[in-house]
């Protein structure tokens, strides 16, 4: 019989709008949360909203990844849990296994599973023992010249252009789409020394490239009961050099296909030993072929569509799991209804190649109203820092259909007004008006498909802004969102 735990304390290893996402479901379970902060983060949001804070260094980013200083710091709280949400140390096998050797509960997959995963070289065997189909792609290459040799022999059997991977890590880092031997020979170098950097691995492969897929991702969870379900497919596909902008639950496939590629997702999951909550990404074909991706082995930033069409709290989900519960649903209870769509609202310039804008938020009014959901991070007078993420909140919104998910978008953003910052809105507002957005016809070469979406006008839009607040202040004195 598996013995079920108790906790009653957890502590978030995270920053920003995932860590009080995870304490909104933990606190729903009457848990009480520990939140970290850097001295460099100490005006942050997601301290208010722990029951308690706890500063772990100066900073800036070292301490969030530093493994023994969280470990010690939820042994002094009375922690028996960490969560890690996504990003830091979310994805590196060795804080599971610290957290189990302090006697710590780690709320994620065991570290053999994320070792596993976390090389795609290893995951794209567990996919194919499990007769999912895979890109076809070269062995991990060796950093000299008999490397160089296997990697132009690739080339010249499956044509340019072709994609450097990086063994390990993800979030779209260490990949290179190469059009010729030249680029080749180069970016074998310049990806190398990128894995390396961000993921301590210089380990690279060859991938055939595709041509204008679309990117899916089936949301799965797994106990330890050995139940697994998913919860449906995403669209992933308007991403910016491998980084995902938009993502649309579900995924608007056929039927049929979907269905084939969730039993893919589950049979991989099932393969692979897997626990807790999980995604397997893929790309699929203009035919319907598709081919296994990878597996992310945390909770995604895009959680939210998914938890809109199936009503399902996957973060409460987790957090069941590692109490040693069953899932709390069956495959059958499981039904997407409808559409979500979920874009990041950045402290970024699109018109600057996208370059961090960090500053002070001097007005903030976020939009609301039927359908829409926001996960945020930031408040009226707060600085976003140069050192994070420049993410300040999530928007996703629902509609029964795709047009009124598209329309609810458009109005919500519409709705924001935020001073002080340059952000991702406008850009996103010109994709709302845009006729292969509108009519669902995009894949992952959207955006250099569509440069003309940059050419909108700042000096208007700013003009709006201000006549907006102007307005405001006339109708009540004051900013009514203001903290």
């Amino acid at each position: 019989m598996i013995e079920k735990l108790m906790f009653e304390k957890i502590l978030v290893a995270n920053r920003g709008e995932i860590a009080i996402r995870i304490m909104r479901s933990a606190q729903e379970l009457d848990i009480k949360v520990v939140a970290i902060y850097e001295e460099t983060d100490k005006d942050a949001y997601h301290i208010t909203q722990a029951d308690e804070a706890i500063c772990i260094g100066p900073g800036p980013r070292k301490d969030y990844l530093d493994i023994e200083k969280i470990i010690a710091v939820a042994e002094k709280s009375g922690a028996q849990a960490i969560h890690p949400g996504y990003g830091f140390l979310a994805e590196n096998p060795d804080f599971p296994e610290a957290c189990t050797n302090a006697g710590l509960v780690f709320i994620g997959p065991p570290p053999e599973v994320i070792r596993n995963l976390g090389s795609k070289v290893i995951a794209r065997r567990i996919a194919a023992e499990t007769e999912i189909p895979v890109i076809p792609a070269t062995s991990t290459l060796s950093p000299d010249a008999p490397g160089e040799k296997e990697a132009l022999e690739f080339a010249d059997e499956h044509g340019y252009p072709i994609m450097i991977k990086a063994v390990s890590g993800g979030g779209g880092r260490g990949i290179r789409r190469v059009e010729d031997e030249k680029a080749l020979l180069s970016g074998l170098k310049r990806s190398r020394s990128e894995a390396l950097m961000s993921f301590g691995s210089d380990e690279v492969y060859l991938e055939r490239c595709l041509y204008r897929p679309q990117h899916v991702e089936v949301q799965i969870l797994a106990d330890s009961f050995g139940n697994v379900v998913h919860l449906g497919t995403r669209n992933c596909s308007i991403q910016r050099r491998h980084q995902k902008l938009i993502e649309i639950a579900p995924a608007g496939l056929e039927a049929a296909l979907s269905e084939e590629i969730c039993s893919a997702a589950v049979r991989a999951t099932r393969a692979a030993d897997y626990l807790s909550a999980g995604t397997v990404e893929f790309l699929v074909e203009p035919d319907g072929s598709f081919y296994f991706l990878e597996v992310n082995t945390r909770i995604q930033v895009e959680h939210t569509v998914t938890e809109m069409v199936t009503g399902i709290d996957i973060v409460r989900e987790q957090l069941l799991i590692a109490l040693g519960e069953p899932i709390s649903f069956s495959q059958d209870e499981v039904v997407e209804r409808g559409y979500a769509i979920e874009l990041r609202i950045n402290a970024e310039d699109p018109k600057n190649d996208f370059l961090a804008s960090p500053g002070i938020v001097q007005v903030y009014q976020a939009s609301a109203g039927h359908g829409v959901r926001l996960d945020g991070a930031i408040y009226q007078g707060y600085e976003i820092p140069r050192y994070y993420d420049s993410m300040m909140v999530k928007l996703t919104v629902y509609g029964f259909t795709w047009q009124e998910a598209v329309d609810r978008l458009s109005r919500a953003l519409n709705g924001f007004l935020i001073i002080g910052v340059k952000t991702t809105i406008p850009y996103f507002q010109q994709i709302m008006q845009e006729p292969d957005f509108i009519q669902m016809r995009f894949d992952t070469s959207y955006i250099d498909t569509h440069p003309h979406l940059l050419e909108y006008s700042e000096e208007e839009r700013e003009v709006d802004k201000i006549a907006r607040l102007i307005a405001e202040i006339n109708a009540h004195g004051y900013n009514p969102y203001a903290r």
